[in-house]
């Protein structure tokens, strides 16, 4: 399938390219050599469609050798330049108000409607259009920080680009060690959670049969994966992250495993931020690897909890548990003490459950990055596991702390549907009895 993609993007390029070789010949007599601002409104004016899609990538191209000054400048009249007219909006506004006619609605969205986002369609036209624009909201969101009025075209492309990325659009794309090297090689670099070394590191990861990834595509970027989710398939649910990465593991025939396990989901491209895909790449793998494995029974995650320690270390000051746990977690000998990785770790449980089901943010959804989405997708926070990652990170980041997420693919939706509307946060009785041991612990005697 992938190839077949391939192939139909590459005649649609070869088109667009031949296009633009004619639309070139029509823009030089425009004066080519106006600012980048003009070029654009000339865009938006242009009816021509070959001289219009040359334009677009002179547009493009010219955008890309830019440097962060002249980025800054070029957004800034962006932001000023394409804005819509408040008055008319307000009069179509009224005339709306006053007829309810289809005439008159159209005329108020017309108004409405920033000049930028017609620009961005046009500039989407271009060979590698769409690959160019997610560069420029890249660029957008690392600059909007310091640049306010920069997140108004951030709201346009970021609507037009959710319509464009729409799951609809997309090919999931199994990808295993006979995968391009390109491809491959930009796998090992997205790779966000559980970092990839070597290139025997990346083979471990996508070659053995019991091991499996898989990634979005969108067909006007065929060459770079949008997310991708690495399985494992397991004869039990893990409890550490180092057990199924190492080299040296007993692998299994798949036809043997009961449980499949997302270890990692990777989101490749910065500038669709804020545009999810995760949930519909784990729904699907979990339902196509059902199909292929029907003897497997458990679908779960093994997953960080990369806001943990810092909740945990802050809530030092007013909480008397974490007062008494957080110094000895700091020095690391008790990773050497299997006795005391017990005894705190009944402790740390116990914080953990607190965290995940009452930590939450203005918006009433956990702290935690990674359980929001996970709890958002319908998951139920299932198992805390001690000691789950030993790396530098993992310790940096939650104290080794990791989370198994159970996807019971019969109540995924009816628990989004609920964590959707009320916050409701479905966990296991063995967490949910761990939150209650909280102040139990805090009203024992020292």
């Amino acid at each position: 399938m992938a190839s077949n993609i391939k192939k139909g993007n590459n005649r649609f390029a070869a088109m667009l390219t031949s296009v633009v070789d004619q639309g070139r010949r029509f823009i030089k007599a425009q004066a080519p050599h106006e600012p980048l601002i003009e070029r654009c409104k000339l865009l938006v004016s242009t009816r021509g469609e070959a001289s219009g899609t040359a334009l677009a990538r002179d547009i493009l191209d010219t955008y890309e050798v830019l440097d962060t000054g002249e980025k800054i400048a070029f957004f800034t009249d962006l932001a000023e330049r394409f804005d819509p007219d408040p008055d008319l909006i307000r009069k179509t506004a009224e005339a709306y108000a006053k007829s309810h006619s289809t005439t008159d609605f159209r005329r108020l969205l017309e108004a409405s409607e920033p000049g930028r986002r017609e620009l961005f369609r046009r500039l989407n036209q271009a060979p590698d259009g769409t690959a160019s624009l997610v560069r420029i909201r890249a660029d957008l969101l690392s600059l909007s920080k310091d640049h306010q009025t920069f997140a108004r075209i951030d709201l346009d492309l970021e609507l037009l680009l959710k319509a464009w990325f729409n799951r609809g659009f997309l090919d999931m794309v199994p990808i295993d060690w006979n995968t391009s090297a390109n491809l491959l090689e930009k796998i090992s670099h997205y790779e966000a959670v559980h970092e990839i070394n070597s290139w025997e590191e990346l083979r471990q990861r996508v070659e053995p049969p019991d091991r499996r990834c898989y990634a979005f595509f969108h067909p006007r970027m065929p060459d770079e994966p949008l997310i991708f989710v690495q399985v494992a398939l397991t004869q039990e649910m893990p409890a550490k992250i180092g057990e199924l990465l190492a080299t040296d593991r007993q692998q299994i025939e798949p036809s043997k495993a009961n449980t499949a396990v997302f270890y990692s989901i990777s989101n490749c491209q910065l500038g669709l931020r804020g545009i999810s895909f995760g949930n519909f790449l784990i729904k699907q793998v979990a339902n196509d690897l059902r199909d292929e494995l029907p003897q497997l029974k458990s679908f779960v995650t093994l997953s960080p909890a990369p806001g943990f320690r810092g909740w945990l270390d802050k809530n030092q000051v007013d909480d008397t548990l974490a007062r008494q746990l957080v110094p000895q977690l700091q020095d690391r000998r008790w990773l050497e003490d299997s006795g005391l990785i017990e005894k705190l770790g009944q402790t740390m449980k116990t914080l953990a459950a607190e965290y995940f089901m009452h930590a939450k943010r203005k918006q009433n959804v956990p702290h935690d990055p990674v359980a929001r989405f996970h709890l958002g997708n319908g998951a139920i926070l299932e198992r805390i596991n001690i000691a789950g990652d030993l790396s530098a990170r993992g310790l940096d980041d939650a104290y080794g702390l990791m989370v198994n997420y159970k996807y019971d693919l019969t109540k995924v939706e009816e628990n989004h549907e609920n964590y959707a509307n009320t916050g409701a946060i479905v966990t296991s009785k063995a967490v949910s009895e761990l939150a209650k041991q909280a102040e139990r612990l805090r009203r024992a005697p020292a």
